[in-house]
């Protein structure tokens, strides 16, 4: 019961939450991850993973971690970003990781290409007395990709292990 909780509920709404987070205030808790990364071993250990699996799904999560930290350096994404890249594919593992990817990639450039629209146009006035969307509009500001790594966790999290297995 307590696998079942987590790999339905836990997974999908830390995305949502790192998501949301993103796109209101430009950062991605650490607590997200670390959240994630807790709950990939409570549910490994709880479904009976075996250690080869185990030791391939954090080898996908430490090939992402040092591709995006590169990214961090050179300020292509943030540092929750690359964290939260990283906690990701420690639950997809390499099975996944390429779709991910991909799907990270098509919808983060839509995310860029939606934003640099938006601000292009003028702020409407009953927007522009939110922050975050003032934030979103300036033209300096960032692009909050994890909105775009959430959607493509959601879009690969159906095929895995975790949402196929039978008798889990």
């Amino acid at each position: 019961m307590f696998a079942d909780a987590v790999r339905l509920m836990l997974f999908p709404a830390l995305m949502a939450f790192a998501a949301s987070s993103d796109l209101l205030t430009m950062t991605i808790s650490n607590r997200v991850s670390l959240i994630l990364v807790a709950g990939f071993f409570a549910l490994a250990l709880g479904s009976g993973i075996n250690v080869a699996d185990v030791l391939s799904h954090m080898g996908a999560a430490c090939v992402v971690l040092v591709v995006a930290f590169g990214f961090f350096t050179r300020g292509w994404i943030g540092g929750g970003d690359a964290k939260l890249a990283a906690a990701t594919a420690l639950w997809l593992g390499f099975d996944h990781l390429l779709p991910y990817l991909f799907y990270a990639s098509l919808f983060g450039g839509a995310l860029t290409l939606v934003l640099l629209q938006f601000r292009m146009a003028p702020l409407p006035n009953a927007l522009a007395r939110q922050e975050w969307v003032q934030r979103l509009h300036r033209k300096d500001s960032g692009v909050p990709y994890g909105i775009a790594l959430a959607a493509a966790a959601l879009a690969v999290y159906p095929q895995t292990q975790w949402m196929t297995a039978v008798g889990m």
